[in-house]
């Protein structure tokens, strides 16, 4: 669940969580999500944290306000989640293997061929 004395910011593993709850079903599109303060009761922390990440999920376009009723899922929340776990993870190993070829010396163009090569195997294209 949220581990305090992980890597991770906690309000960034409040936002995680949600979002699981989004892509699991508990939350669906338009239901209202915990409060700032049910989180905080929930994972015993501080209220601010929570509503970090209520905020940020708000920023993300997972959530959306109403004015003094709380937070509520957008209709497209799992698409959005969705999206962007692709995009942060696909970037993630894109560096990774960046900064891989960066220490074999292997340059910018032989990295494109191998990454072509890579694609068209994955086709069953070799040509």
């Amino acid at each position: 669940m949220i581990n305090p004395d992980g890597a991770k910011p906690i309000y960034r593993q409040i936002a995680e969580w949600l979002e699981n709850e989004i892509l699991n079903e508990t939350f669906r599109p338009d239901d209202k999500v915990y409060s700032q303060y049910k989180l905080a009761d929930l994972f015993n922390i501080n209220p601010a944290t929570a509503a970090k990440g209520l905020t940020m999920l708000a920023e993300e376009g997972v959530l959306y306000n109403q004015r003094g009723l709380g937070k509520f899922v957008v209709r497209d929340a799992k698409a959005v989640i969705t999206d962007k776990r692709k995009n942060q993870t696909l970037k993630q190993q894109i560096q990774e293997v960046a900064a891989e070829a960066e220490r074999l010396d292997v340059g910018e163009q032989e990295l494109i061929e191998l990454l072509r090569t890579a694609i068209n195997e994955r086709k069953g294209d070799v040509t």
